[in-house]
């Protein structure tokens, strides 16, 4: 056995057991491991940021760490973008880097580069294995270290001779930890603040699973406080039969207002919330001035159980969930981004995974969707655009019997467009409905925003996607994933509820 193989092996006995991959010259030896060592599926992406979105999407819906496997410095500075979408998530992510071989690293060759320091910024962890006996080992340290409460990417820089040259055996397996106990005076203080009326909790991290939600609406139910998700949700459970639970918005001005007059703001799981983006005459945390903050349980605990005790304190009665959705009739006539969200919420089955990057486009399809069937929702938690179709990828893979759907704005989704390949080619159930308003249209509106409603020539086009306009049914066949255009409301009900209803991937491209 090989550093290599102790590495996979180690891998595969602590449950990890699939690898997106982008390898190059210094990882063969862990690309032969993958044929020898049974156990772990391996899943090729023709781009870097594909492999780490997609490990992000694995971990979100698996709570496991899968592996990367990528190629030098400049190769893990590919994928850096998503590795920083899947830190904000707090994902279970292993970075394997491979690299030169230690005595050819002061060689200074092309693709020598300074690893650690782009790894440091998306790593909670980061080792460079300096044999190949430590290889294993580190590998073990470093899915320990991903999987330590609340999650987070761990990396593990894999020097050439360390992965061919042989070792003993593979390393003993990681030690887990769980989430720490709810903190009783947090709880009781929690519960005071509740009972005192206008309070506001806010839900991130573990407290978006259904148990979460579930206790979160008991706290609704039983003193009237109201109850919102972080604006960009890692993960959260929703659909008919769950309590109905608003996200803050986005924009600082509305956020402030839904947080306007609360007589406290009760963290659960969630971080004290700030603007996303600083603004003239704005202010960076959302929290009013004065309005006390009471911290019930940070992302490293036990979110679940500390929301549960507080309802259990106030004795507080079971939460009734949201409505099934009755939508009557399909929309017609021109399609726009209300009709395409009221298509969606209209179409989509029980255990859908939906993967929101649909950013204007898709504002509306949030509350169209409260009474929809049970579905999971995966979110942009780090704001680098590109997350949504490797994500995809990654939840179909984690979950080959769930329905996946990438609600996709156009903008984003050239970014890591080769995501479509890795769907045809693993045969991945996943619907793209593509939003084509071809434009970044956040864009235009912080331009509008920031006194521009008429933008010049110069800003019209560093905010527009025409001239050439993509063709993203084309570029869907290219990478070997059937796609349709609509254009008309009628004619996205149709795709959609076709496309869910046959195996395998598809691309709907809506014109709006």
């Amino acid at each position: 056995m090989n550093g290599a193989e102790s590495l996979i092996r180690t891998s595969v006995d602590a449950g990890v057991d699939v690898c997106f991959a982008n390898p190059g010259t210094t990882e063969m030896p862990l690309v032969l491991a993958l044929d020898r060592v049974p156990g772990m599926r391996s899943v090729l992406g023709l781009f870097e940021g594909v492999c780490t979105g997609a490990a992000d999407g694995y971990g979100r819906m698996t709570g496991r760490p899968a592996l990367t496997l990528l190629h030098l410095g400049p190769g893990f500075a590919n994928g850096i973008a998503n590795l920083h979408n899947a830190r904000r998530a707090r994902t279970p992510v292993v970075n394997v880097i491979g690299d030169h071989a230690s005595w050819h690293l002061d060689a200074d060759a092309p693709l020598t580069s300074d690893i650690e320091s782009l790894a440091r910024p998306v790593s909670s962890w980061v080792e460079r294995s300096a044999s190949a006996e430590a290889l294993g080992s580190d590998v073990a340290r470093a899915i320990e270290a991903a999987r330590r409460p609340p999650g987070g990417v761990a990396t593990v820089i894999a020097p050439q001779d360390a992965q061919w040259e042989d070792v003993s055996g593979p390393a003993a397996a990681p030690k887990f930890v769980e989430p720490a106990s709810p903190d009783r005076d947090a709880v009781a203080a929690t519960a005071a603040a509740l009972r005192a009326g206008g309070a506001v909790v806010l839900l991130g991290a573990g407290g978006l699973a259904e148990a979460g939600v579930r206790a979160a609406g008991r706290l609704v139910a039983g003193t009237g406080c109201r109850v919102l998700l972080e604006t960009f949700p890692s993960r959260v459970e929703r659909g008919a039969g769950l309590p109905a639970i608003e996200r803050l918005p986005y924009f600082p001005e509305q956020a402030s207002e839904a947080l306007a007059g609360a007589s406290a703001v009760v963290l659960a799981g969630a971080l004290d919330p700030v603007a996303f983006f600083g603004y003239p005459g704005g202010r960076s945390r959302l929290t009013p001035d004065g309005c006390p903050v009471v911290p019930l349980a940070t992302p490293d605990q036990a979110v679940v159980a500390a929301l549960e005790a507080v309802a259990d304190e106030l004795d507080a009665p079971e939460a009734v969930g949201a409505e099934a959705q009755r939508i009557e009739g399909l929309p017609s006539g021109p399609l726009d981004a209300g009709k395409l969200a009221l298509a969606l919420a209209s179409a989509q089955p029980e255990g859908a995974i939906v993967v929101d990057e649909a950013a204007t486009s898709g504002l509306g399809w949030w509350a169209l969707s409260t009474g929809a069937p049970r579905h999971t929702v995966l979110s942009l938690t780090g704001g680098a655009i590109g997350q949504g179709l490797p994500c995809a990828v990654g939840a179909a893979i984690a979950c080959p019997d769930r329905p996946v759907i990438a609600f996709q704005a156009d903008g984003s989704g050239a970014y890591t467009l080769q995501s479509l390949w890795t769907a045809a080619r693993e045969q991945l159930n996943v619907t793209v409905l593509l939003c084509s308003n071809r434009a970044y249209r956040i864009l235009q509106v912080e331009l509008a925003r920031a006194g521009a409603p008429e933008p010049g020539p110069a800003a019209q086009s560093l905010t527009g996607l025409s001239s050439p306009e993509l063709d993203w049914v084309a570029l869907a066949r290219g990478f070997g994933v059937p796609g349709e255009r609509v254009e008309d409301a009628p004619a996205a009900a149709a795709a959609i509820a076709r496309a869910l209803a046959e195996p395998g991937p598809h691309l709907i491209e809506a014109v709006l």
